[in-house]
């Protein structure tokens, strides 16, 4: 009996290492969200999976928002940057499995957040981390990456 299960075990490590060797890592571009500021994609899609690099409040001119926005202000533009690009991906919101947030003043910043936070996730609640951060790229105050699914295709 042990001998069936190593076999068996073997044979399901094997055809799950040649899956990964086969699988298509495929770049994810929209002009719906700020292009990249450096060497990166927007987000990467594999085997189901799509990895949304981190988001910063610009818009999708790739420009800052006007005037001092307030965090709830900047959390909803990286919301929307981060939905856009989920959806250019065959994703959403909703598929999200899990979030970083990278806040500059958790003590000013966290309650804002979670209140623009908890508007989009309230009954889908990925597993997230939120952590503050001494600076982020191009100054801004709050940055946020996200892992997702794809959404099932119809069957036929």
């Amino acid at each position: 009996m042990f001998k069936t299960q190593l076999r068996s075990s073997i044979t399901r490590s094997i055809a799950m290492s040649s899956q990964r060797l086969s699988s298509t890592i495929t770049p994810v571009k929209t002009a719906a969200a700020p292009p990249p500021a450096a060497s990166y994609s927007q987000a990467i899609k594999v085997n189901g999976f799509i990895y949304v690099s981190g988001q910063i409040p610009y818009t999708a001119q790739n420009k800052p928002l006007e005037g001092n926005p307030t965090i709830q202000q900047q959390a909803e533009q990286v919301i929307q940057n981060v939905s856009n690009i989920l959806e250019a991906s065959n994703s959403s919101l909703k598929h999200i499995v899990k979030a970083n947030i990278f806040l500059t003043d958790m003590k000013t910043q966290f309650a804002e957040f979670n209140a623009v936070y908890g508007k989009y996730f309230n009954e889908h609640k990925p597993a997230r981390s939120c952590v503050a951060v001494k600076e982020l790229p191009l100054g801004v105050d709050l940055e946020m990456e996200v892992v997702a699914i794809e959404k099932e295709e119809p069957k036929l």
